[in-house]
């Protein structure tokens, strides 16, 4: 595969805060260097950069891509119990029209008035009703379906009948990543028999949290 094949789907700006290192300008300069003909910004939890990163990356002849990587809450978006509810699920979405756009903002706008619990949360019920022109993929190791797949095996099939119900297939794609992490390996195995066996879409990303590899300790600094 050529750099041109493989377009950037899942990438954190430096408005996923104290996580990302990549600035906008840098995102699209790279993604120009490398002649990939579009590059998304998946920040967490927010949209603050989307405005920017499209003008500029529609004024290099990059096709942007606007999403968000949302966290979900394990119950609903009004629990907050200290026990059960402080972690969160990712999940990563891009809007595919306007509309999925308007959605977006939508879901990260109640996710902060409703759902704000250590982080800005969503649920199933508020993906479901504004799910429309949206495509989700299941995400990194913090993902719900990878998740379940290392510590709770028996759940993984309910999970992914969720997400199929509120995306449907066409829109739903289970996310593979390869950082060397070991638990990795045995999560995309299993990711590629559910695919296999629900009809379900693959998509290969890399978890971008910096621009050049040589940012790697200022990005961990």
């Amino acid at each position: 595969m050529s750099k041109r094949e493989f377009v950037h789907l899942h990438t954190h700006s430096e408005y996923s805060i104290l996580d990302g290192a990549s600035r906008l300008n840098d995102i699209v300069k790279k993604a120009t260097e490398f002649e990939m003909p579009a590059a998304a910004i998946t920040d967490h939890g927010v949209m603050y950069g989307n405005i920017t990163f499209y003008s500029t990356a529609k004024a290099a002849g990059i096709k942007p891509i606007l999403g968000c990587e949302v966290y979900v809450a394990p119950r609903t978006r009004h629990d907050r119990d200290s026990k059960l509810d402080r972690d969160q699920f990712h999940l990563v979405l891009l809007a595919k029209s306007e509309k999925g756009y308007k959605n977006l903002i939508k879901l990260v706008s109640i996710a902060y008035s409703e759902g704000f619990y250590f982080k800005p949360r969503v649920d199933k019920e508020l993906l479901a009703q504004y799910s429309e022109d949206l495509i989700a993929m299941t995400a990194c190791l913090g993902g719900e379906l990878p998740a379940y797949i290392m510590r709770e095996p028996s759940r993984v099939e309910q999970s992914l009948a969720d997400y199929i119900d509120i995306f449907g297939k066409e829109d739903l794609y289970l996310e593979l990543q390869d950082h060397g992490i070991p638990e990795q390996k045995p999560v995309n195995k299993t990711l590629i028999e559910l695919a296999r066996k629900n009809n379900l879409k693959l998509i290969a990303t890399n978890d971008s949290h910096y621009t050049n590899k040589v940012d790697a300790e200022a990005h961990d600094v």
